[in-house]
């Protein structure tokens, strides 16, 4: 058996020994991207090198990156989806592209952990007006033995990323599958329906070619730096290795599942839908917790997404027989399971079980409170002769109590009474479609985003910063930040709310700086190096073995020195003017500036 440990050795001493240097997972709460809530693959961190920066450690790179996905989360439960998950990638940036790329995962797929070619299949782009098929990749699995009856064609759909933002760098990508001992070939209309919903065919890999621009007209043209960006998913190949038909048996994964079975009903089984939620759900909370950013449940952004796990975990474990607090007991298991990878889940261990026991007893009052309202919403019902609960209703009970669909037809069919469950359904769509516009808007942009705007409030940031420690408090450090191309976010750790006097004197100083015209420039170096020079740093164990240094400075007097991946404008008089728009506490000890420049 093959534990998660060994297939993180295994892949990261292959891609070291081709060259590729190892950077650190990233923060699971993107650092300066509006973009999106939480890193959801390798190359999040990666885009402004992606977009032709100069990475410190050089083209060729490989990492194991912690990553969070809620698109996929109403199919969490079945074999394969995950929420939270741990994704191996290797890129290139403008150095080597198709050939070199399919041949290395190839290599590493059936030489070094020996996955046979007869239980592989692979996808490739199909063509559209956009781009061509990609047969030149076709070729090369063909090359390497790949049956072409084990080489489909997919569209845009499944065989394309990008760009990240609205325009940048976009292109095919070719997909590895593995699939089970009793699935030799189909055909592409088979494959399709076999590898989606659980099905036999697991995708474990897939290398994006990234070879195009996708302009503001919307048309795409050939990048002059092509670039490799690939990703494998650490839990569903550690399965397929050891032979399981399922994501959960991962050794990662299965004791926190046997853990919920444990404290569950006595007929429960490691298949039982509800138990894997409860499983998925509290690990990607505890991963939320445990992440240095100190994001904490609440009724915006990635607060909502962690409440939402949180009350899922809770609501599915009422289907398993529990009704009492257990959070924090299977939290512990996801502790002890990750904690080795992932320190500072150890680290942050007491505020992850302090967080889920508030939570939890918070939605329990819900719970009780909403329980109340459906009863009176019945006994309406019933005086009319119905029994029958309406759409509206059901979703009144969730928008008010987080009352999941699920609870509102169990305690329904409880008491004799259906749901319109068709309408309630309707209802929500309608209400995730204002929601995806309103965060479209809202995280627009993002690392994708050198805009000037963007440019110039990361470099205030920085200013923003080191007036803290000027002004309020030397031992002041980031614990945070968001831009956008209207506003600066940041994070402190700060116990009480700023005096009018010092947000007054942090303008001050940061406008001084501005008025100076001091210059912005950079320097490559090890930690080490830039903690000698006094820089300022956020999360050290996160740190690659080489780093960018930013340096603000007027001839020998520096301003502000910090270590950071850009963008940056090159002089502080373009920066205009500063001011501070907002102040607001964020969670125990941790409060927030919002600020604007121009």
């Amino acid at each position: 058996m093959i534990k998660s440990s060994e297939l993180r050795s295994k892949y990261l001493e292959f891609f070291q020994s081709k060259g590729h240097k190892l950077i650190p997972s990233a923060s699971l709460i993107p650092e300066n991207d509006s973009s999106v809530l939480f890193t959801t693959a390798g190359m999040h961190p990666l885009v402004p090198y992606l977009l032709g920066e100069q990475h410190p450690n050089g083209k060729r790179l490989c990492s194991v990156q912690k990553c969070i996905r809620t698109g996929d989360i109403d199919d969490v439960g079945d074999s394969w989806h995950l929420s939270f998950f741990e994704m191996l990638g290797n890129w290139s940036l403008g150095d080597y592209f198709k050939e070199e790329a399919i041949s290395m995962s190839f290599e590493f797929l059936t030489k070094v952990i020996g996955i046979p070619i007869e239980r592989l299949s692979v996808t490739c782009f199909a063509g559209d007006s956009d781009a061509p098929r990609d047969e030149d990749a076709a070729s090369i699995w063909e090359r390497l033995g790949m049956p072409r009856s084990r080489i489909h064609f997919l569209g845009k759909s499944d065989n394309w990323w990008g760009p990240a933002g609205e325009t940048g760098p976009c292109g095919p990508d070719t997909e590895m599958f593995y699939h089970s001992k009793d699935i030799q070939e189909s055909s592409t209309e088979e494959f399709s329906k076999l590898s989606s919903h659980g099905g036999p065919f697991c995708e474990i890999w897939n290398d994006v070619l990234m070879q195009y621009n996708k302009g503001a007209d919307g048309k795409f043209s050939e990048l002059a730096q092509k670039n490799v960006d690939t990703g494998m998913g650490l839990e569903r190949t550690a399965a397929v290795l050891n032979g399981s038909d399922n994501v959960y048996e991962c050794d990662s994964i299965s004791p926190i599942l046997d853990k919920v079975i444990l404290i569950s009903n006595s007929g429960t089984d490691r298949n039982d839908r509800n138990a894997r939620i409860v499983t998925d759900h509290l690990r990607a909370a505890v991963m939320i917790l445990g992440d240095d950013s100190k994001v904490v449940p609440s009724n915006v952004d990635q607060g909502y997404v962690l409440r939402r796990f949180i009350r899922r975990a809770i609501t599915h474990a009422r289907s398993l027989g529990i009704n009492r607090r257990f959070c924090t007991d299977i939290a512990k298991v996801v502790v002890e399971v990750m904690g080795a990878q992932y320190p500072e889940l150890v680290r942050n261990s007491e505020r992850i079980f302090a967080e889920l026991d508030i939570e939890e007893d918070k939605f329990s009052v819900a719970l009780v409170n909403g329980i109340r309202l459906l009863e009176r919403m019945l006994d309406s019902i019933k005086k009319s002769g119905s029994k029958r609960l309406d759409a509206k209703s059901a979703f009144d009970l969730f928008q008010s109590f987080g009352f999941p669909l699920e609870i509102t037809i169990d305690m329904c069919k409880e008491r004799g009474f259906e749901v319109d469950s068709d309408g309630f359904n309707v209802l929500m769509k309608e209400h995730q479609d204002l929601s995806r516009k309103g965060a479209e808007q809202k995280f627009k942009g993002g690392l994708a985003d050198h805009s000037e705007e963007t440019t110039k409030l990361h470099t205030a940031t920085h200013l923003l910063n080191e007036a803290l420690r000027r002004v309020v408090d030397p031992t002041i450090h980031q614990m945070g930040s968001n831009i956008t191309a209207e506003r600066l976010r940041f994070d402190f750790n700060y116990n009480s709310k700023l005096t009018d006097e010092q947000v007054s004197k942090i303008e001050e100083w940061v406008n001084m700086v501005i008025n100076q015209h001091a210059d912005v420039s950079f320097e490559t170096m090890s930690v080490e190096e830039a903690k000698r020079l006094g820089a300022q740093g956020v999360f050290d164990d996160r740190y690659e073995e080489r780093v960018k240094v930013y340096t603000i400075a007027k001839g020998e007097t520096v301003f502000s020195r910090e270590i950071c991946g850009g963008p940056h404008v090159k002089n502080t008089g373009e920066l205009v003017r500063f001011r501070i728009t907002k102040q607001e506490p964020v969670a125990a000890g941790v409060r927030r500036i919002k600020a604007v420049v121009g």
